[in-house]
C-alpha cells in the first residue's frame, strides 16, 4: 500500500502562515548564531590537516510550502565559515531546513560554490533534542551531485550530519562526509563540528507578517 495519497493535487486546508510556531524540532534554530571554535579535519596530500573555523549563520522562516498535500514548513540559511583572524571565505553554504509535521520528517538541502549539491533527510519528533541526517550519492530521494572533477577525484559517497540542542540555548552540530580520493585505497572521513550561540532573532516570513 502506497505511504502517499490518491490524490497529489489537492493542497491541506490547515496552513498556518506562522512558520516560526510549526518548524518542530527547528523551532530553536531560528535566529542568527555564531560560532568560534568550529573544527574541520580534511585531507591534504601529506594526510589529514585539522582547521579551526569561525561561523556566522543565519536561518529565517520562510513562508509554508506544499507539493498538492504535502506540507513543509522551513528555514532559509545562510552559513559564512573564515579562519581565525581573517575574513576571507573558507566555506560558504546556502540551502534550506525543512520540517514535514505530518511525517516527522527533516530535510536539509546545501548548496555549495564549488559545484555541489545535497540533500539529506531523516525523521525527529517536534520536540526532538537531537536528530540525524544522511544522504547517500546515488540516491534519487536524499542525493549528492558534483561537478566533474569533484566527481573525479573527491567523490562523496555519504553525507551525515548530527544536530543536538543544548541547555544552554546553543546548538551543535557533527558532521561527517565519506570521500573517495582518487589514489587512496580506504574513504577519508572528513568532519566538521561546531557550537552556535545566538547573536540575533529570527524575522517573521512573509506570510505572518501580512
Amino acid at each position: 500500500m502506497s505511504r502517499f495519497p490518491e490524490d497529489i493535487y489537492t493542497e491541506p486546508a490547515d496552513q498556518d502562515g506562522n512558520t516560526l510556531a510549526n518548524l518542530g524540532p527547528l523551532r530553536r534554530m531560528a535566529g542568527l548564531w555564531r560560532g568560534e571554535r568550529g573544527l574541520d579535519v580534511k585531507p591534504k596530500a601529506d594526510g589529514p590537516r585539522k582547521q579551526a573555523y569561525i561561523e556566522h549563520y543565519e536561518l529565517q522562516p520562510i513562508d509554508p510550502q506544499t507539493n498538492g498535500p504535502q506540507l513543509l514548513y522551513g528555514l532559509r540559511y545562510h552559513t559564512f565559515i573564515h579562519k581565525p583572524g581573517l575574513t576571507k571565505m573558507y566555506h560558504d553554504q546556502v540551502g534550506y531546513w525543512l520540517w514535514e509535521p505530518a511525517t516527522g520528517m527533516v530535510l536539509h538541502t546545501l548548496a555549495l560554490p564549488r559545484g555541489q549539491v545535497a540533500m539529506a533527510s531523516g525523521q525527529a519528533t517536534a520536540d526532538a533534542d537531537r536528530f540525524e541526517l544522511r544522504a547517500a550519492r546515488g540516491s534519487l530521494e536524499n542525493g549528492i551531485v558534483s561537478n566533474p572533477f569533484l566527481e573525479h577525484a573527491f567523490t562523496t559517497l555519504e553525507w551525515r550530519i548530527a544536530v543536538r540542542f543544548n541547555a544552554d540555548g546553543t546548538w551543535s552540530y557533527e558532521q561527517d562526509t565519506v570521500l573517495q580520493i582518487q589514489g587512496q585505497a580506504e574513504p577519508f572521513h572528513h568532519t566538521d563540528r561546531n557550537t552556535l550561540t545566538k547573536v540575533g532573532e529570527p524575522s517573521l516570513n512573509p506570510l505572518a507578517q501580512a
